[in-house]
């Protein structure tokens, strides 16, 4: 299948919300009369900048309706607790969930906001104690607050890493056990397991996630599924993609069509058993 330039074309995500939620999540809206595929994640799973995310494909390839319940800037917290998602739970047949980055959760060293887990809303006393040379005020995002503290020391920001990976684990591992349905695990990314960009920025989704926390997840999943279509040239890396040139930097950190349609290639056969 090729995959046209979209550029800035507007895309209509239909979003819709659900009863017990203030969420907006992937349109179409769905009925949630059991049995159905229910798809949770973040903007990877919401499909953003993309027409087809691979839950819409999915939808076309299994005789059970799919639930997108992606929502952007969604980390763990929000799929853990959300009034909407837990229902839906109880519904599905199977459920897939993106494995989303370790850095939209709230932990000891700080808090996110309950419904845009992306955003940082406050330090504790650990973390202002780690970093008393810093003014915690002058951040509103997760990203922004750890590339920040990474560079100011990798030894101290070695400390918060193993916090985010610890609370990532812990978050996992209660969802996969509550769960009253199967659960399929999707890593779906710009970058494959066990690689991490250098440099001063953190890099792509999901973030201080390695291989072995997936492994050690994956052993309590009914499966785990791997898309990441092979690297393109940077002109070319928003290839399919519908988004303005405002936008062309967060797209760059998305993965695009190729990687959804990979996604559904490698789920339909699991979730059709």
């Amino acid at each position: 299948m090729s995959f046209e330039h979209r550029g800035s074309l507007p895309l209509d995500y239909a979003a819709v919300s659900y009863p017990g939620s203030v969420l907006r999540f992937r349109g179409p809206a769905q009925g949630l009369d059991a049995p159905y595929v229910l798809c949770l994640g973040g903007a990877e799973t919401f499909g953003r900048f993309i027409h087809a995310p691979y839950a819409t494909r999915l939808a076309a390839a299994l005789p059970v309706p799919v639930v997108n319940m992606g929502v952007l800037n969604a980390g763990l917290d929000v799929i853990l607790t959300d009034p909407a998602i837990r229902v839906a739970t109880r519904g599905a047949c199977a459920i897939v969930l993106q494995i989303t980055g370790a850095q939209n959760i709230s932990n000891r060293f700080y808090a996110v906001h309950p419904r845009r887990n992306d955003r940082f809303i406050r330090a504790t006393t650990m973390l202002r104690t780690l970093y008393r040379d810093v003014d915690f005020t002058d951040f509103h995002f997760t990203r922004h607050l750890l590339t920040h503290l990474r560079a100011l020391s990798r030894d101290r920001f070695g400390v918060v890493e193993a916090e985010l990976r610890e609370a990532w684990v812990a978050r996992m591992l209660s969802f996969l056990t509550r769960a009253p349905a199967p659960v399929h695990l999707l890593w779906l990314s710009r970058r494959p397991p066990g690689t991490a960009e250098g440099g001063l920025h953190l890099g792509h989704d999901p973030l201080f996630v390695t291989s072995e926390m997936v492994q050690l997840v994956a052993a309590r999943a009914a499966s785990l599924s791997v898309a990441v279509a092979p690297p393109k040239p940077r002109a070319q890396s928003t290839r399919g993609m519908f988004h303005s040139g405002a936008e062309e930097s967060v797209a760059r950190l998305l993965p695009g069509p190729e990687a959804h349609e990979m996604a559904a290639n490698l789920l339909a056969p699991l979730l059709r058993t």
